[in-house]
């Protein structure tokens, strides 16, 4: 909150520069100034924060008063833009119309609170938080006016109704100016029926389709409706799409550097399709030893902006022990959360040097866990079958799975090959008669 020079001389303005160091006020003379209404972005330097978002806040004149209402609106509105389009999952706002400026404080707080509720409503997908930091001077407007357009019960929202100003915005929380207003009529020249009542309803109708505008606060309710199969596969999707969003921008903000230093998942080059390759090293997953859900997180930064096209996936199981192995409900959960397109796109999977037990651990999870997954997992025994699908130059192997095949392949013999075949055959008529075993029990229940 500046000068459009960005140089003003304020508290909190002082108080900022003086934490985030000599590099902002240099950033801020590349800025070229700022005007009233707009925002700009820089670093945060040596503050938690990774931005900084300044705005000019107007200057207040009764006679003017439509001006600064629109120019205070366009501050929120360009700081909440700017935070949806940098991924942020919070932000912070101090109060934008200092006292210095003019403004009454109790009515730049109801445009402060409305345009970013609004702004949630509309385009909140990402935004995790928002706090509103204030004096002790600001403070008792602030909690005053709170509950009207964040309410947290009923009871407190009723109490709160007569604080409600005679103009509530449209539906992006912008300040309303009749006079200004641009009607077309479908058949000009035609008596309009339409009542004041059923304009207001209207108007007020227009509400955005994020979950905070139709107010479902209840997660428990909504996976009990989940469950009785009451709510619609649609609404199921998108609680789906908010829960992957909300994954994702904790991805992003978080130092993930412990996890990518294990070298168990990365990309390489295509296979004979030109699809990407993406490789999966079980022996460098010590599941014992690392948070599980940073590696989700991991997971999902990494294969976010893979999955937009079709891909497929190369798992080296060689010489993994059972501290390697990860949980089936940590694959449940992963396979829960990520979204459509990780599962759609996903072309194939290779499982490179499966033991008997991993092809019975797999062949129960991708029959009875999740769905879809069965007909895309292709077991190799060595490395030749697999560049039989990508070529050598296109695949990064590590060195420890290149010997072991070598020293596996050299060992192989004749009779050893005869005595893999049967036991293959012994392994399909296990998997079959646990299939019909639990169709059976199944039937029975």
């Amino acid at each position: 909150m500046c000068n459009e020079s960005l140089n003003d001389k304020n508290p909190v303005s002082d108080s900022i520069h003086q934490l985030a160091g000599p590099e902002l006020r240099d950033e801020l003379l590349k800025l070229k100034g700022c005007r009233t209404g707009e925002a700009k972005l820089t670093k945060g330097f040596n503050l938690a924060a990774r931005f900084i978002i300044h705005t000019v806040g107007p200057k207040y004149k009764a006679k003017y008063r439509t001006a600064a209402e629109s120019s205070l609106y366009s501050c929120y509105r360009n700081i909440m833009q700017l935070a949806a389009e940098q991924s942020m999952a919070s932000v912070g706002f101090c109060v934008v119309s200092t006292t210095k400026r003019g403004y009454p404080l109790e009515d730049a707080t109801h445009i402060a609170f409305r345009t970013v509720r609004r702004f949630l409503e509309n385009h909140g997908n990402s935004i995790e938080a928002v706090v509103f930091a204030v004096s002790d001077t600001d403070e008792p407007v602030y909690k005053k006016l709170l509950p009207l357009y964040y309410p947290r019960s009923e009871e407190e929202e009723k109490a709160c109704l007569p604080l409600i100003p005679a103009d509530i915005g449209n539906s992006e929380g912008e300040p309303v100016v009749p006079e200004r207003q641009i009607r077309i009529a479908e058949k000009p020249g035609t008596l309009e029926d339409d009542s004041e009542e059923e304009s207001l309803e209207s108007d007020l109708g227009q509400v955005g389709n994020h979950a905070f505008a139709r107010m479902e606060g209840d997660v428990d309710k909504q996976r009990k409706q989940i469950l009785q199969g009451q709510m619609s596969e649609a609404a199921m999707q998108k609680q789906h799409q908010r829960n992957y969003n909300r994954w994702l921008c904790r991805a992003r903000a978080e130092d993930l550097s412990d996890i990518a230093a294990l070298k168990a998942l990365y990309q390489t080059g295509v296979d004979m399709c030109g699809r990407t390759v993406m490789i999966l090293v079980g022996r460098n997953i010590p599941v014992t030893l690392i948070d599980l859900e940073k590696a989700l997180l991991y997971f999902i930064h990494v294969m976010d902006h893979i999955t937009v096209k079709e891909y497929v996936m190369v798992y080296f199981h060689t010489l993994t022990g059972e501290h390697n192995h990860l949980d089936s409900d940590f694959l449940k959960n992963l396979y829960d959360i990520v979204e459509a397109k990780f599962k759609k796109n996903l072309k194939a999977f290779y499982f490179v040097h499966p033991t008997f037990r991993s092809k019975v651990s797999t062949w129960f999870f991708t029959t009875f866990s999740v769905s879809g997954m069965k007909d895309k997992v292709r077991y190799l025994d060595n490395l030749q079958q697999l560049f039989t699908c990508i070529k050598p130059e296109q695949i990064d192997i590590p060195p420890f799975v290149l010997e072991y095949d070598a020293r596996v392949s050299s060992k192989m013999s004749p009779e050893r090959t005869d005595r893999c075949t049967h036991r293959y055959h012994w392994h399909i008529i296990y998997c079959i008669s646990i299939s019909l075993y639990s169709i059976a029990l199944f039937a029975r229940d």
